[in-house]
Parts: C-alpha cells; structure tokens; sequence
C-alpha cells in the first residue's frame, strides 16, 4: 500500500486538508498526518485537527509522497520550516511524488521543488512566477509534482493523487462510488 504524508501547520485549510487525507485513505493509500506545529493543529476555520505524529519523527525513506494543504498561514508555517523544507528536498531527489494545493505550491516554490507547469490559488502565482503558470487548470500534474487551485479542486486533486499512487481502475471505482 502506497504511503502518504501530509504536514499540518497551524492555520492550514481544513477542506483541503481533510479531503486528501479522506480520499486518500478511501483510495487505499496509508496517510500519516504529521503536526508541523504540535500534536493538535488548528486550521484558519479553528477546526482542530490531532496529528498522527510530529514531523520530526518522520522517516521519509518510507514514504511515496508527500502532499502539503493550502491555507496561508499554514503555507507560510511550511515555507520557514526547515524540516518541512529539508523533507520536500529528499523527496524530490528520491524521485518521489509530491503534491501542493491552493497557497502550498508556494512552499514547493521555497524548497525550490516545484516543476515548471504549475497551478495554485489565483494571486499565489506572483509570489512564485508567472512563466508556467496555469490558471485554466484545476490541477497539473508535471512529472511527479502535482499541484492544484484550492478548495473547491480537492477533491479533484485527491482523485487524481489516487490515479498517481494506485492506478487507473482505483481511481475509477474510487470516483465513482463517492459519485465525483
């Protein structure tokens, strides 16, 4: 089973967060949700979310892919982090997947991991750069980076992670029994 670590940090955005982690899982993908910031993480909705572990006790060496949620603050949270950063620079050189939605590609962008076709939550862009920038796409996927627009593109960027990790025919039950 294909494994999957998503870092939390306060003030990440819940929709998107849960989504993956939710999809995923129904995907059968083993998600570790990882505090960046405590064992309890509350998200920019004051959703509190517990954490499996902490980031600290990560082994990447087991993972498959790493997935970063949006939210400003969090995003912010992850680009300063040096583990996070450290992680996202292994994960890239180990040709592992890695995933970023909403305000998180920025951190990919920092980390100096994300690929030349990207998306990302419409003003992000200007922080990152305009020259692969794609605006009309929900999610891109360019070679083992994907990235995605926000809130109302996760579930579509959780399915597509699924497609990633476990194949077509998952990705196609797993679509339609949540009748997406």
């Amino acid at each position: 089973m294909p494994k999957m670590l998503v870092p939390l940090a306060e003030g990440f955005e819940e929709i998107e967060a849960i989504t993956i982690i939710d999809v995923c899982r129904r995907g059968s993908i083993d998600v570790t949700v990882a505090g960046v910031t405590g064992m309890t993480i509350k998200g920019g909705q004051g959703i509190e979310v517990a954490a499996d572990c902490l980031i600290d006790s990560i082994d990447i060496n087991s993972y498959d892919m790493i997935t970063l949620p949006g939210g400003l603050a969090g995003t912010l949270v992850l680009s300063e982090s040096e583990n996070v950063q450290s992680i996202l620079k292994q994960m890239k050189v180990q040709g592992k997947y890695i995933g970023a939605i909403c305000a998180a590609p920025l951190a990919l962008h920092t980390a100096d991991v994300l690929n030349e076709e990207f998306t990302c939550y419409p003003s992000i862009e200007n922080q990152i750069r305009l020259d692969g920038y794609h605006q009309e796409q929900s999610t891109v996927i360019d070679g083992k980076v994907m990235t995605s627009q926000g809130v109302g593109t996760a579930i579509d960027f959780a399915l597509k992670i699924v497609r990633q990790l476990q194949g077509e025919s998952s990705f196609k039950a797993l679509k339609e029994s949540i009748l997406a």
